[in-house]
Protein backbone atom coordinates (compact mmCIF):
# COMPACT_ATOMS: atom_id res chain seq x y z
CA UNK A 1 0.00 0.00 0.00
CA UNK A 2 2.79 2.39 0.98
CA UNK A 3 4.45 1.33 -2.31
CA UNK A 4 1.57 2.10 -4.15
CA UNK A 5 1.06 5.98 -2.60
CA UNK A 6 4.96 6.44 -3.01
CA UNK A 7 4.22 5.22 -6.88
CA UNK A 8 1.70 7.95 -6.93
CA UNK A 9 3.10 10.62 -5.57
CA UNK A 10 6.18 10.19 -7.58
CA UNK A 11 4.10 10.36 -10.74
CA UNK A 12 2.23 13.32 -9.88
CA UNK A 13 5.49 14.89 -9.09
CA UNK A 14 6.65 14.09 -12.53
CA UNK A 15 3.50 15.51 -13.86
CA UNK A 16 3.77 18.78 -12.23
CA UNK A 17 7.28 19.23 -13.02
CA UNK A 18 6.23 18.18 -16.92
CA UNK A 19 3.39 21.07 -16.14
CA UNK A 20 5.76 23.18 -15.33
CA UNK A 21 8.84 23.15 -17.92
CA UNK A 22 5.95 22.84 -20.62
CA UNK A 23 5.43 26.46 -19.50
CA UNK A 24 8.85 27.94 -19.87
CA UNK A 25 9.10 29.17 -16.84
CA UNK A 26 12.29 27.41 -16.11
CA UNK A 27 14.29 29.70 -19.24
CA UNK A 28 16.76 32.31 -18.13
CA UNK A 29 15.95 35.79 -18.55
CA UNK A 30 18.90 35.88 -21.03
CA UNK A 31 16.45 32.91 -23.28
CA UNK A 32 13.45 34.72 -22.68
CA UNK A 33 15.31 37.95 -24.22
CA UNK A 34 16.31 36.10 -27.28
CA UNK A 35 12.79 35.11 -28.32
CA UNK A 36 11.23 38.78 -28.43
CA UNK A 37 13.69 40.52 -30.94
CA UNK A 38 12.13 43.08 -32.00
CA UNK A 39 9.33 44.15 -29.95
CA UNK A 40 6.54 47.18 -30.77
CA UNK A 41 5.09 49.10 -28.50
CA UNK A 42 1.07 49.97 -28.12
CA UNK A 43 2.09 53.29 -27.48
CA UNK A 44 -0.28 56.27 -25.90
CA UNK A 45 -3.27 54.06 -25.51
CA UNK A 46 -3.43 51.77 -22.15
CA UNK A 47 -1.40 55.36 -20.41
CA UNK A 48 -3.56 57.78 -21.25
CA UNK A 49 -6.57 59.91 -19.08
CA UNK A 50 -9.00 62.18 -19.55
CA UNK A 51 -6.97 64.73 -18.36
CA UNK A 52 -3.33 66.19 -18.67
CA UNK A 53 -3.00 67.15 -14.96
CA UNK A 54 0.28 66.68 -13.17
CA UNK A 55 0.87 65.44 -10.20
CA UNK A 56 3.57 67.50 -8.76
CA UNK A 57 3.54 71.02 -7.04
CA UNK A 58 4.92 74.17 -8.27
CA UNK A 59 4.37 77.77 -7.21
CA UNK A 60 1.75 78.52 -9.13
CA UNK A 61 0.04 74.67 -9.44
CA UNK A 62 -1.15 72.62 -6.59
CA UNK A 63 -0.55 68.90 -6.66
CA UNK A 64 -3.51 67.24 -8.70
CA UNK A 65 -5.13 64.09 -6.99
CA UNK A 66 -4.88 61.18 -9.15
CA UNK A 67 -6.41 58.37 -7.44
CA UNK A 68 -10.03 58.91 -9.40
CA UNK A 69 -11.92 56.22 -11.42
CA UNK A 70 -12.85 59.09 -14.06
CA UNK A 71 -10.93 57.10 -16.81
CA UNK A 72 -13.11 54.60 -17.67
CA UNK A 73 -12.80 52.56 -20.85
CA UNK A 74 -12.97 55.84 -23.12
CA UNK A 75 -9.32 56.65 -21.89
CA UNK A 76 -7.65 53.87 -24.58
CA UNK A 77 -8.52 56.04 -27.34
CA UNK A 78 -8.32 59.63 -25.78
CA UNK A 79 -4.41 60.19 -27.66
CA UNK A 80 -4.82 58.31 -30.26
CA UNK A 81 -8.43 57.16 -32.33
CA UNK A 82 -8.43 53.04 -32.60
CA UNK A 83 -9.69 50.75 -30.29
CA UNK A 84 -7.53 47.57 -30.05
CA UNK A 85 -8.37 44.48 -31.24
CA UNK A 86 -7.52 40.55 -32.32
CA UNK A 87 -6.82 41.74 -35.46
CA UNK A 88 -4.69 44.84 -35.11
CA UNK A 89 -2.55 42.50 -33.18
CA UNK A 90 -2.55 39.61 -35.69
CA UNK A 91 -1.24 42.64 -38.17
CA UNK A 92 1.34 43.65 -35.31
CA UNK A 93 2.14 40.06 -35.48
CA UNK A 94 2.11 39.76 -39.19
CA UNK A 95 4.70 42.06 -39.65
CA UNK A 96 7.64 40.15 -37.50
CA UNK A 97 7.34 41.86 -34.08
CA UNK A 98 7.82 39.33 -31.39
CA UNK A 99 6.68 40.93 -28.73
CA UNK A 100 4.31 43.71 -27.81
CA UNK A 101 5.10 46.27 -25.03
CA UNK A 102 1.72 47.35 -23.09
CA UNK A 103 1.90 51.04 -21.66
CA UNK A 104 -0.54 50.81 -18.62
CA UNK A 105 -1.96 53.18 -16.12
CA UNK A 106 -3.78 52.25 -13.13
CA UNK A 107 -4.07 54.24 -10.85
CA UNK A 108 -4.50 57.74 -13.29
CA UNK A 109 -8.44 57.57 -13.29
CA UNK A 110 -8.49 53.88 -12.85
CA UNK A 111 -8.72 53.60 -8.88
CA UNK A 112 -12.02 52.34 -7.61
CA UNK A 113 -11.52 52.80 -4.08
CA UNK A 114 -8.40 55.21 -3.15
CA UNK A 115 -8.46 54.49 0.47
CA UNK A 116 -7.21 50.87 -0.27
CA UNK A 117 -6.02 51.32 -4.00
CA UNK A 118 -8.34 48.92 -5.67
CA UNK A 119 -7.76 49.18 -9.35
CA UNK A 120 -11.26 49.10 -11.18
CA UNK A 121 -12.20 45.54 -12.06
CA UNK A 122 -13.69 46.50 -15.49
CA UNK A 123 -10.20 48.52 -16.73
CA UNK A 124 -8.00 45.12 -15.08
CA UNK A 125 -10.66 42.78 -17.35
CA UNK A 126 -9.91 45.44 -20.81
CA UNK A 127 -6.32 45.19 -20.29
CA UNK A 128 -6.32 41.33 -19.61
CA UNK A 129 -7.76 41.16 -23.04
CA UNK A 130 -5.60 43.04 -24.62
CA UNK A 131 -2.62 40.79 -22.86
CA UNK A 132 -4.64 37.93 -23.83
CA UNK A 133 -4.68 39.10 -27.65
CA UNK A 134 -0.84 38.89 -27.81
CA UNK A 135 -0.74 35.59 -25.89
CA UNK A 136 -3.46 34.00 -28.63
CA UNK A 137 -0.59 35.34 -31.04
CA UNK A 138 2.28 33.75 -29.42
CA UNK A 139 4.24 37.16 -28.26
CA UNK A 140 5.85 38.10 -25.44
CA UNK A 141 4.03 40.76 -23.30
CA UNK A 142 5.70 43.09 -21.28
CA UNK A 143 3.25 45.33 -19.04
CA UNK A 144 4.57 47.97 -16.85
CA UNK A 145 2.95 50.84 -14.77
CA UNK A 146 3.62 53.79 -16.81
CA UNK A 147 3.77 57.41 -16.15
CA UNK A 148 0.37 56.84 -14.05
CA UNK A 149 -0.45 60.56 -13.62
CA UNK A 150 3.64 60.77 -12.10
CA UNK A 151 2.51 59.93 -8.59
CA UNK A 152 5.39 57.91 -8.12
CA UNK A 153 7.73 58.85 -11.61
CA UNK A 154 7.67 61.89 -10.51
CA UNK A 155 8.51 61.47 -6.66
CA UNK A 156 10.97 59.12 -6.42
CA UNK A 157 13.13 61.39 -3.70
CA UNK A 158 9.70 61.41 -1.34
CA UNK A 159 10.43 61.18 2.21
CA UNK A 160 8.53 60.71 5.25
CA UNK A 161 4.99 60.34 4.75
CA UNK A 162 4.71 60.96 1.08
CA UNK A 163 7.50 57.87 0.61
CA UNK A 164 5.42 55.45 2.98
CA UNK A 165 2.49 56.06 0.77
CA UNK A 166 4.38 55.50 -2.46
CA UNK A 167 5.33 52.59 -0.89
CA UNK A 168 1.84 51.44 -0.27
CA UNK A 169 0.69 52.26 -3.65
CA UNK A 170 3.24 50.70 -5.34
CA UNK A 171 3.11 47.34 -3.43
CA UNK A 172 -0.56 47.37 -3.68
CA UNK A 173 -1.03 48.05 -7.48
CA UNK A 174 1.72 45.34 -7.89
CA UNK A 175 0.11 42.51 -6.03
CA UNK A 176 -3.12 43.16 -7.34
CA UNK A 177 -2.10 43.02 -11.06
CA UNK A 178 0.38 39.70 -9.98
CA UNK A 179 -2.57 37.90 -8.82
CA UNK A 180 -4.92 38.48 -11.72
CA UNK A 181 -1.99 37.41 -13.97
CA UNK A 182 -0.60 34.75 -11.61
CA UNK A 183 -1.34 31.40 -14.38
CA UNK A 184 -0.09 32.88 -17.21
CA UNK A 185 3.23 31.42 -18.91
CA UNK A 186 6.91 33.20 -19.65
CA UNK A 187 5.28 34.88 -22.64
CA UNK A 188 3.72 37.56 -20.16
CA UNK A 189 6.32 40.21 -18.24
CA UNK A 190 5.87 42.62 -15.93
CA UNK A 191 7.70 45.79 -15.93
CA UNK A 192 7.83 47.81 -12.65
CA UNK A 193 7.45 51.42 -13.65
CA UNK A 194 8.52 53.50 -16.83
CA UNK A 195 11.27 56.58 -16.51
CA UNK A 196 11.47 56.96 -13.17
CA UNK A 197 12.92 61.00 -12.59
CA UNK A 198 16.34 60.00 -11.00
CA UNK A 199 19.14 63.05 -11.71
CA UNK A 200 21.87 62.52 -8.75
CA UNK A 201 23.12 58.79 -7.57
CA UNK A 202 21.91 59.17 -4.40
CA UNK A 203 17.97 59.21 -5.59
CA UNK A 204 19.41 55.90 -7.22
CA UNK A 205 19.00 53.93 -3.47
CA UNK A 206 15.47 55.21 -3.36
CA UNK A 207 14.67 53.73 -6.87
CA UNK A 208 16.47 50.75 -6.20
CA UNK A 209 13.96 50.21 -2.70
CA UNK A 210 10.86 50.62 -4.62
CA UNK A 211 12.25 48.46 -7.21
CA UNK A 212 12.19 45.92 -4.26
CA UNK A 213 8.86 46.33 -3.38
CA UNK A 214 7.66 45.97 -6.94
CA UNK A 215 9.76 42.47 -7.16
CA UNK A 216 8.92 40.79 -3.74
CA UNK A 217 5.04 42.01 -3.71
CA UNK A 218 4.74 40.08 -7.47
CA UNK A 219 7.36 37.16 -5.78
CA UNK A 220 4.90 36.56 -2.59
CA UNK A 221 1.72 35.86 -5.09
CA UNK A 222 3.26 32.60 -5.77
CA UNK A 223 2.22 30.41 -8.98
CA UNK A 224 3.47 31.56 -12.11
CA UNK A 225 4.85 34.62 -9.97
CA UNK A 226 7.50 32.95 -8.62
CA UNK A 227 9.44 32.65 -11.53
CA UNK A 228 7.90 35.05 -13.44
CA UNK A 229 10.98 37.14 -16.24
CA UNK A 230 10.36 40.88 -14.48
CA UNK A 231 11.71 44.22 -15.48
CA UNK A 232 13.56 46.83 -13.32
CA UNK A 233 14.14 50.64 -14.74
CA UNK A 234 17.65 52.12 -14.76
CA UNK A 235 17.58 55.95 -13.44
CA UNK A 236 15.38 58.32 -15.87
CA UNK A 237 16.06 55.10 -18.28
CA UNK A 238 19.44 56.94 -19.26
CA UNK A 239 21.69 54.98 -20.69
CA UNK A 240 25.08 56.35 -19.04
CA UNK A 241 23.48 56.72 -15.97
CA UNK A 242 22.22 53.25 -15.49
CA UNK A 243 25.68 52.12 -16.45
CA UNK A 244 27.12 54.46 -14.34
CA UNK A 245 25.07 53.65 -11.04
CA UNK A 246 23.11 50.62 -11.79
CA UNK A 247 25.61 48.24 -12.37
CA UNK A 248 26.47 47.07 -9.02
CA UNK A 249 23.37 48.17 -7.01
CA UNK A 250 20.76 46.01 -8.65
CA UNK A 251 17.91 44.88 -6.51
CA UNK A 252 17.83 41.51 -5.48
CA UNK A 253 15.66 38.39 -6.29
CA UNK A 254 14.88 35.15 -4.63
CA UNK A 255 14.99 33.37 -8.26
CA UNK A 256 17.95 33.90 -9.96
CA UNK A 257 18.41 34.79 -13.76
CA UNK A 258 15.03 36.37 -13.92
CA UNK A 259 15.70 40.41 -14.10
CA UNK A 260 15.86 42.69 -17.00
CA UNK A 261 17.00 46.12 -16.95
CA UNK A 262 15.46 48.61 -18.77
CA UNK A 263 16.22 51.88 -20.42
CA UNK A 264 14.90 53.73 -23.34
CA UNK A 265 17.13 55.15 -26.79
CA UNK A 266 15.90 58.31 -27.70
CA UNK A 267 19.55 59.23 -29.52
CA UNK A 268 20.00 61.73 -30.34
CA UNK A 269 17.51 64.31 -29.07
CA UNK A 270 18.33 66.82 -32.63
CA UNK A 271 17.40 63.82 -34.70
CA UNK A 272 14.55 61.91 -32.96
CA UNK A 273 12.33 64.90 -31.15
CA UNK A 274 13.75 68.44 -31.91
CA UNK A 275 10.75 70.34 -33.74
CA UNK A 276 13.00 73.81 -34.48
CA UNK A 277 15.87 75.14 -34.75
CA UNK A 278 17.44 76.63 -31.64
CA UNK A 279 19.92 79.10 -31.15
CA UNK A 280 22.72 76.60 -29.22
CA UNK A 281 21.84 74.04 -32.33
CA UNK A 282 19.74 72.76 -35.32
CA UNK A 283 17.24 69.80 -35.95
CA UNK A 284 18.80 66.80 -37.73
CA UNK A 285 17.08 65.88 -40.51
CA UNK A 286 19.66 63.56 -41.94
CA UNK A 287 21.46 60.34 -40.20
CA UNK A 288 24.25 58.46 -41.15
CA UNK A 289 27.04 59.96 -43.51
CA UNK A 290 25.61 58.38 -46.80
CA UNK A 291 22.53 60.45 -46.00
CA UNK A 292 24.30 63.58 -45.29
CA UNK A 293 23.24 66.59 -48.05
CA UNK A 294 26.06 68.43 -49.28
CA UNK A 295 25.19 72.40 -47.69
CA UNK A 296 23.02 71.34 -45.28
CA UNK A 297 22.51 73.01 -41.49
CA UNK A 298 20.86 69.74 -40.69
CA UNK A 299 23.34 67.09 -41.00
CA UNK A 300 23.94 65.24 -37.60
CA UNK A 301 26.93 66.12 -35.54
CA UNK A 302 26.97 63.78 -33.30
CA UNK A 303 24.73 60.83 -32.29
CA UNK A 304 25.60 58.64 -35.45
CA UNK A 305 26.35 55.00 -35.68
CA UNK A 306 29.86 54.93 -33.30
CA UNK A 307 28.34 56.66 -30.35
CA UNK A 308 25.11 54.45 -30.82
CA UNK A 309 27.51 51.52 -30.81
CA UNK A 310 29.37 53.06 -27.99
CA UNK A 311 26.41 53.47 -25.72
CA UNK A 312 25.10 49.41 -26.71
CA UNK A 313 27.87 48.15 -25.95
CA UNK A 314 27.88 49.84 -22.44
CA UNK A 315 25.04 48.02 -21.77
CA UNK A 316 26.05 44.95 -22.94
CA UNK A 317 29.30 45.29 -20.84
CA UNK A 318 27.50 46.24 -17.85
CA UNK A 319 24.46 44.00 -17.93
CA UNK A 320 24.01 41.70 -20.48
CA UNK A 321 27.36 39.85 -20.33
CA UNK A 322 26.36 39.58 -16.38
CA UNK A 323 23.18 37.65 -17.34
CA UNK A 324 21.11 40.95 -17.30
CA UNK A 325 19.03 41.53 -20.36
CA UNK A 326 18.09 44.76 -21.10
CA UNK A 327 15.12 45.82 -22.61
CA UNK A 328 14.77 49.21 -24.81
CA UNK A 329 11.80 49.98 -24.08
CA UNK A 330 10.88 52.26 -26.44
CA UNK A 331 13.07 53.97 -29.54
CA UNK A 332 11.64 55.75 -32.43
CA UNK A 333 12.48 59.25 -34.41
CA UNK A 334 9.96 61.64 -35.52
CA UNK A 335 9.50 61.64 -39.16
CA UNK A 336 9.28 64.69 -41.26
CA UNK A 337 6.94 64.92 -43.81
CA UNK A 338 7.42 68.88 -44.76
CA UNK A 339 11.56 69.50 -45.76
CA UNK A 340 12.02 71.74 -48.72
CA UNK A 341 14.36 74.38 -49.31
CA UNK A 342 17.66 74.80 -50.93
CA UNK A 343 20.05 72.06 -50.19
CA UNK A 344 17.57 70.20 -48.09
CA UNK A 345 16.12 66.73 -49.34
CA UNK A 346 13.20 64.58 -48.45
CA UNK A 347 14.53 61.83 -49.98
CA UNK A 348 17.81 61.88 -47.72
CA UNK A 349 15.88 62.29 -44.78
CA UNK A 350 13.13 58.98 -45.48
CA UNK A 351 16.73 57.24 -45.82
CA UNK A 352 17.88 58.52 -43.01
CA UNK A 353 14.37 56.81 -41.15
CA UNK A 354 15.23 53.83 -42.74
CA UNK A 355 18.69 53.39 -41.97
CA UNK A 356 18.18 54.85 -37.93
CA UNK A 357 15.42 51.97 -37.25
CA UNK A 358 17.41 49.22 -39.10
CA UNK A 359 20.78 50.05 -37.32
CA UNK A 360 19.39 50.66 -33.98
CA UNK A 361 17.53 47.12 -34.02
CA UNK A 362 20.92 45.55 -35.45
CA UNK A 363 23.04 46.84 -33.24
CA UNK A 364 20.68 46.44 -29.97
CA UNK A 365 19.85 42.26 -31.08
CA UNK A 366 23.01 41.84 -31.62
CA UNK A 367 24.34 42.71 -27.99
CA UNK A 368 21.31 41.01 -26.49
CA UNK A 369 19.39 44.28 -26.00
CA UNK A 370 15.69 43.63 -26.94
CA UNK A 371 14.61 47.11 -29.12
CA UNK A 372 10.90 48.20 -28.81
CA UNK A 373 9.95 50.77 -31.27
CA UNK A 374 7.49 53.66 -29.98
CA UNK A 375 4.46 54.10 -32.00
CA UNK A 376 1.98 56.55 -31.80
CA UNK A 377 -0.86 56.18 -33.85
CA UNK A 378 -1.07 59.29 -35.41
CA UNK A 379 -1.30 60.15 -38.67
CA UNK A 380 0.09 63.63 -40.97
CA UNK A 381 3.20 65.57 -40.23
CA UNK A 382 6.22 64.88 -37.71
CA UNK A 383 5.00 61.83 -36.53
CA UNK A 384 6.53 58.64 -34.90
CA UNK A 385 3.96 56.00 -36.39
CA UNK A 386 5.14 52.62 -37.78
CA UNK A 387 1.52 51.07 -37.98
CA UNK A 388 -1.92 52.43 -38.76
CA UNK A 389 -3.88 50.56 -36.04
CA UNK A 390 -7.13 51.27 -38.35
CA UNK A 391 -6.69 50.24 -41.44
CA UNK A 392 -3.82 47.85 -40.40
CA UNK A 393 -1.34 48.83 -42.72
CA UNK A 394 2.36 49.92 -42.41
CA UNK A 395 1.94 54.11 -42.30
CA UNK A 396 5.53 54.56 -42.31
CA UNK A 397 7.49 52.04 -44.96
CA UNK A 398 11.25 53.31 -44.30
CA UNK A 399 10.62 52.49 -40.35
CA UNK A 400 9.29 49.11 -40.99
CA UNK A 401 11.41 48.45 -44.02
CA UNK A 402 15.01 49.90 -41.40
CA UNK A 403 13.26 47.22 -39.16
CA UNK A 404 12.65 44.12 -41.47
CA UNK A 405 15.95 44.62 -43.05
CA UNK A 406 17.65 44.60 -39.58
CA UNK A 407 15.97 41.13 -38.79
CA UNK A 408 16.79 39.93 -42.47
CA UNK A 409 20.72 40.48 -41.91
CA UNK A 410 20.58 38.67 -38.49
CA UNK A 411 18.34 36.15 -39.84
CA UNK A 412 15.31 36.47 -37.63
CA UNK A 413 12.32 35.36 -39.30
CA UNK A 414 8.74 37.74 -39.91
CA UNK A 415 6.43 34.20 -39.54
CA UNK A 416 7.18 30.75 -37.57
CA UNK A 417 5.40 28.45 -39.46
CA UNK A 418 4.02 25.19 -38.03
CA UNK A 419 2.77 21.86 -39.83
CA UNK A 420 -0.06 20.81 -39.26
CA UNK A 421 0.53 17.47 -39.07
CA UNK A 422 3.11 17.84 -36.37
CA UNK A 423 0.24 18.24 -33.54
CA UNK A 424 -0.43 15.02 -32.10
CA UNK A 425 -4.00 14.66 -30.40
CA UNK A 426 -2.33 12.13 -27.96
CA UNK A 427 0.21 13.86 -26.23
CA UNK A 428 -0.46 16.07 -23.06
CA UNK A 429 -1.13 19.99 -24.44
CA UNK A 430 -0.89 22.89 -22.48
CA UNK A 431 -2.49 26.50 -23.66
CA UNK A 432 -0.71 29.32 -23.74
CA UNK A 433 -0.95 30.19 -20.08
CA UNK A 434 0.39 27.01 -19.07
CA UNK A 435 -2.79 25.36 -18.26
CA UNK A 436 -3.22 21.60 -19.27
CA UNK A 437 -6.05 20.93 -21.74
CA UNK A 438 -8.04 17.90 -22.53
CA UNK A 439 -10.02 19.05 -26.20
CA UNK A 440 -7.77 21.65 -27.71
CA UNK A 441 -9.65 23.86 -30.32
CA UNK A 442 -8.26 25.62 -32.94
CA UNK A 443 -5.41 27.77 -32.06
CA UNK A 444 -1.55 27.71 -30.53
CA UNK A 445 -0.65 25.06 -28.25
CA UNK A 446 2.48 23.27 -26.56
CA UNK A 447 4.07 19.89 -26.20
CA UNK A 448 6.99 18.61 -25.27
CA UNK A 449 7.88 22.52 -25.08
CA UNK A 450 7.03 23.41 -28.13
CA UNK A 451 4.18 25.47 -30.06
CA UNK A 452 2.21 23.71 -32.53
CA UNK A 453 -1.00 24.45 -34.53
CA UNK A 454 -4.21 22.75 -33.73
CA UNK A 455 -6.57 22.80 -36.99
Amino acid sequence: MKMKRLLTTCMCLLLAWEAFAQTGLDKTATQIASEMMPGWNLGNTMEAARNYAITWETPNRPAVEVFTNDGGLESETMWQGTETTQEVIDYVKSCGFKSVRIPCSWVWGHISNAQDYTIDATWMQRVREIVDYCIKDGLYVILNDHYDGGWLERNINATGSAKTKNEEVLRAIWTQIANVFKDYDEHLIFAGLNEPNVENQATVTQLVSYEQIFIDAVRATGGNNAKRLLVVQGPSTDIDKTCNWMTNKMPTDPIGNKLAIEIHFYYPWNFWGMEKDESWGNMFYYWGSANHVSGSKHNATYGEESDMIKLADRLKTSFVDKGIPVINGEYGVIWRTNISGTNESQEKHNASIKYYYKTMNKICMERGIVPFAWDTNSTGNNQMTIINRSTKTIYNSYMMEGIKEAMKELGITAIQKVKKESYSYNRRTYNLRGQQVTNPRHGIYIQNGKKYIAK
